[in-house]
Formats: structure tokens, C-alpha cells, sequence
């Protein structure tokens, strides 16, 4: 029993080393087979594996009067299937992101609001939002914009600056 508690703890290691350095075993057979293993042998679905064959197979050892055998092939049933989750769950994660970075030019049309007074000349600041995140640009306008006027990009300048005006209602 203590073998396969020995290779559950592992598994559980293994899995906290993939945080770190997940793609270490698919560098090392990179193009093995003719990228037969490519996902199969990532980290996480090895830790899977390996955790799962040695916590059922103690499961199975100490609940029930069958032997080792039984313990390992038990083990090796449910690690295949941690294994083929984590191996589809990587590959979810992997294919849900667009890939395409947030751009300048997508701020064009969006509103924000006025931080610091926007004076007839010279520069204050907006808030505006980018992929949904809060973002500080530098902003000029044609005439001054007091603090919390809501406004929209009219053109984008620079990398940290935008040109608004007022929004009417």
C-alpha cells in the first residue's frame, strides 16, 4: 500500500512541478514518433496519471481482499482517464483565447470619463476601458472638459494619448 501512496504523493508533486515547468517532457521528445505523444506527455497528464493510479490503487488495496494486481490495473483504468482529462482540458484552454492582442485603434468609439480637466490647450487625463480593462491615457480635446465629463475617442495619436471630445445627450 505504501508503493502506491508513494505514487499518488508523487503524482501530487509532479503536478505542482507542471506549474512551473509545464512543456519540459514534450521539449524532450519534440517530434517523437512523428508527434505521436505531442499533449501526451505534458506534465499535468502524467501527474494526472500517476496520482490517480497510486491513490486507487491504495483505495482499492486497503478496501477490498483483492492483491496488488487487481490494485494496479484498477489504478491504471482511472489514471488513463485523469490523464485523457487533463489532456483535453489543456487542450480547451489552449484554443480559447482569440490570440489577438488589444490594439490602439480599438479605442476609437469608445467612451470614458474625464480624471483630470482636459484644458483648452495642453493635455488631462481619461479613463477609458481596453479588452475590459481600466486604462489611463493622456487625452486632448477641442475645448476644456471638466473632471467625470463622459466622453468618446475621436483618434488615437500616440501610444498614451487620445483625442476625445464630450459626449452629448
Amino acid at each position: 500500500m505504501s508503493l502506491f501512496l508513494g505514487l499518488g504523493i508523487t503524482g501530487i508533486a509532479l503536478l505542482a512541478f507542471s506549474l512551473v515547468f509545464d512543456g519540459v517532457l514534450e521539449g524532450v521528445f519534440d517530434g517523437a514518433l512523428g508527434g505521436l505523444f505531442d499533449g501526451w506527455l505534458s506534465l499535468p497528464v502524467v501527474a494526472g496519471f500517476v496520482s490517480m493510479l497510486g491513490f486507487t490503487g491504495a483505495i482499492v488495496l486497503g478496501a477490498t481482499g483483492f492483491g496488488p494486481g487487481v490494485a494496479t490495473a484498477a489504478g491504471s483504468v482511472t489514471g488513463a482517464c485523469a490523464g485523457w482529462a487533463a489532456y483535453r482540458l489543456g487542450r480547451a484552454l489552449a484554443r480559447s483565447g482569440s490570440g489577438i492582442a488589444p490594439h490602439q485603434g480599438d479605442l476609437v468609439g469608445s467612451t470614458g470619463t474625464v480624471v483630470t480637466a482636459i484644458p483648452a490647450t495642453g493635455y488631462g487625463e481619461v479613463l477609458l476601458r481596453l479588452a475590459g480593462q481600466p486604462v489611463k491615457y493622456a487625452a486632448t480635446a477641442e475645448g476644456p472638459l471638466g473632471h467625470g465629463t463622459e466622453v468618446w475617442v475621436t483618434a488615437t495619436p500616440s501610444s498614451s494619448s487620445v483625442s476625445v471630445r464630450a459626449v452629448e445627450r
